[in-house]
């Protein structure tokens, strides 16, 4: 690892690519899983990323303070990475791993804007509104929302995975819409219960299904076929991502193939249970277990040596 004359010493980018790394330990969960099966520089440059995420989130989400408040804490704090980006001194860890990680995988500034915009998405009453929920009227505006919170995030993963064939941007953005429907799917009744309901309206009329009724719900006993129809219809939707990402998987290389296998496997996984349970995500929440997913590490890590042996690039 190096610097350049002007950047932060050899030591100090150590400690803050450290700093995201423990971030990224702690909080992301399926995650973290599969950056373990990425190379140092390429885990070290998405742990960068996720931890600049987490915080982009954790200011969005600070419900102690106002939606204005929040606004205005996200500008700002967007004001002083440009200013970091652009070569101002900063002691911000995230800052520091971040500017060098872009710089080293020639990741677009804008790109990292607009994550940043995904997260103060929910700080906008920018879909439709139905009672005291902030809704989404059409599945093409959740598609808008789902792009800029998670198929960003995979235009971003694939300049530091590595790839040529312009294919793989397109595929990277339906990966991320089909994490980001398995998400919706998975934490609905939290959501609801923070005021958020991320399924289309248009899909809830259709299916006639009330919101004040999916919100009530709590025991997936309760649950109509009616109400199951339109969570399977998410689900379908979800399902046609996940094509892509093993479609996504060949053209990106070879050493980080294996941390993209183990996010995808993860999460299809994620959503094959709640397709086993009929989509029941009220009883509880719904979880890959830990031993599930270390099994899943250790085939992708079996992938990453098995890559290392042949000498693949």
């Amino acid at each position: 690892m190096t610097a350049s004359p002007s950047g932060p010493s050899e030591e100090r980018l150590a400690l803050a690519y450290a700093a995201c790394i423990a971030i990224a330990r702690r909080e992301a969960k399926n995650f973290y899983y599969a950056f373990r099966a990425l190379p140092r520089a390429r885990r070290e440059a998405i742990c960068a990323v996720y931890a600049f995420m987490r915080h982009a989130d954790d200011i969005s989400d600070d419900e102690s303070r106002t939606r204005e408040q929040r606004r205005a804490d996200l500008a700002a704090w967007l004001a002083a990475w440009h200013a970091a980006a652009a070569g101002s001194p900063t002691k911000d860890p995230v800052f520091i791993a971040l500017a060098d990680a872009r710089l080293r995988f020639n990741i677009p500034l804008d790109l990292l804007d607009q994550l940043v915009h995904g997260t103060s998405m929910d700080l906008d009453a920018s879909g439709a509104e139905s009672g005291r929920w902030d809704t989404y009227a059409t599945f093409d505006d959740l598609r808008r929302y789902c792009y800029y919170v998670a198929s960003v995030v995979g235009l971003v993963c694939i300049r530091i995975f590595g790839y040529s064939d312009p294919r793989a941007e397109k595929l990277a953005e339906e990966t991320g819409l089909a994490f980001q429907l398995t998400n919706i799917l998975r934490d609905v009744r939290e959501d609801a219960e923070r005021g958020r309901i991320y399924l289309p309206l248009e899909d809830l009329a259709h299916y006639g299904v009330r919101i004040e009724v999916l919100a009530a719900l709590h025991d997936g006993k309760q649950m109509t076929a009616k109400q199951r129809a339109l969570l399977e219809s998410i689900a379908r939707r979800a399902e046609a991502g996940y094509q892509s990402g093993r479609e996504l998987l060949g053209l990106i290389e070879a050493d980080a193939r294996p941390a993209l296998w183990v996010l995808i496997t993860i999460y299809h996984n994620l959503l094959r249970r709640m397709q086993h349970r009929r989509y029941d995500v009220f009883s509880e929440r719904v979880r890959v277990p830990i031993a599930s997913r270390i099994g899943i590490l250790l085939c992708g890590l079996a992938q990453m040596a098995g890559n290392r042996l042949l000498g693949r690039k």
